[in-house]
């Protein structure tokens, strides 16, 4: 302190030898400065928000490998050839709706390469399509959404139909189970499969993701359109981490051929 004081009355005083006291009690008092000031702590500071970074990003990192490798028997479908997948995690769920919430939001956005019309699948099949996009979240519409409503095939004949949440007129249905609507003159037997149809350009959805299985056809009660209950592939109250498929459009004309 005594030393302190002599340096200030120095300057104070404008003699012209205050810049060798300065250069010494800089040397002698600096690093302690540094070591006790603010400076210090901003140094701790910054390098503590460096390791919250790179653990945030290994533990990303761990989710997408093991996300990707969950999901690789259903992104090796010739359906999904050329198709990427951006793992994610489920931070938050919206309302409920008649056959289980009917959004989630996921930990991922517009900086990971999301998009309004991606599809969104576990390791089951399809949970749904992303509806809304910020920078670092997604929102998605889940299967079974009074919203959203999906074009399949059935069995092994591939029976056209639509899958969504059960109508106010529809038969009974049990918790989480939707309904298949089937185009006219289609049939369908408990037990079968059914697989997205797909879209143009791969959005909202590409073919041949899982949706479920019919568990049991609706009597059909004198109306044209046979119903079925549909058990989906993928519970939407158990979502943890999922995949966000970015698909590649075609852009090569598919060959012609001749008999």
């Amino acid at each position: 302190m005594l030393a302190t004081l002599l340096v200030v009355v120095v300057d104070l005083g404008g003699w012209g030898w205050p810049s060798r006291l300065h250069s010494a009690g800089a040397a002698v008092f600096g690093p302690v400065l540094r070591w006790v000031g603010p400076s210090g702590d901003d140094e701790l500071s910054r390098a503590r928000a460096a390791n919250v970074r790179l653990a945030d990003e290994l533990r990303q990192a761990r989710e997408s490998a093991t996300a990707t490798s969950r999901l690789s028997p259903l992104l090796a479908s010739p359906d999904l050839q050329g198709a990427s997948v951006v793992a994610a995690r489920v931070v938050a769920v919206g309302s409920p709706g008649a056959s289980g919430p009917e959004r989630v939001t996921l930990d991922v956005g517009r900086r990971d390469g999301i998009e309004v019309d991606q599809p969104v699948v576990a390791v089951d099949g399809l949970v749904g399509r992303v509806v809304d996009v910020s920078s670092w979240t997604s929102d998605v519409l889940l299967l079974g959404a009074a919203d959203l409503r999906v074009g399949v095939r059935s069995g092994s004949m591939g029976v056209l139909g639509m899958v969504g949440a059960a109508s106010s007129g529809a038969a009974s249905r049990t918790g989480g189970e939707l309904t298949l609507t089937v185009v006219a003159g289609g049939s369908v037997a408990a037990g079968d499969a059914l697989v997205t149809l797909g879209s143009p350009g791969g959005r909202p959805f590409v073919a041949g993701i899982p949706v479920g299985t019919v568990a049991r056809v609706d009597d059909p009660g004198g109306t044209a359109a046979r119903t079925a209950a549909v058990r989906p592939a993928v519970d939407v109250t158990e979502l943890d981490v999922v995949g966000v498929l970015r698909t590649v459009p075609r852009t090569t004309p598919r060959p012609a051929s001749t008999p």
